[in-house]
């Protein structure tokens, strides 16, 4: 079973990221990625071979009623480069009002945020 966990809070300019193990079954943020196309790679890369995580979390953001949107694609896309470029296992979350809920927290980095609340869902979801 995964141990440590890199997540995401993917956007198209920004790309929150965040970090956490099952043992404590909390996200702390990282740093936001404001790189875009290979670059954005080039920096996960770096954050993977610095942190060494078992497997990555991306989140997944839907519209209120659940339907899917132009976002819910991309980000969804990403988790599938992830997967393909780094061969870890990624694992997809509902990521709706993360990134409200950073921002009404106070984060001075809410993509960073949004990353951890990303990564604690996941850990409430599947590791109760």
């Amino acid at each position: 079973m995964a141990q440590s966990f890199l997540a995401f809070d993917y956007g198209t300019r920004r790309t929150g990221v965040a970090t956490g193990s099952a043992v404590l079954r909390q996200g702390q943020p990282l740093r936001t990625i404001t790189a875009e196309g290979e670059a954005r790679f080039v920096a996960i890369e770096k954050l993977i071979g610095e942190w060494k995580p078992d497997a990555l979390v991306v989140g997944v953001p839907f519209h209120p009623d659940g339907a899917p949107h132009d976002n819910t694609l991309r980000a969804q896309r990403f988790a599938r480069q992830l997967a393909g470029r780094f061969r870890l296992p990624v694992h997809e979350v509902d990521e709706r009002y993360t990134t409200t809920e950073a921002l009404a927290a106070g984060a001075s980095d809410a993509d960073a945020a949004a990353a951890a609340l990303i990564l604690d869902q996941y850990f409430r979801e599947h590791l109760s």
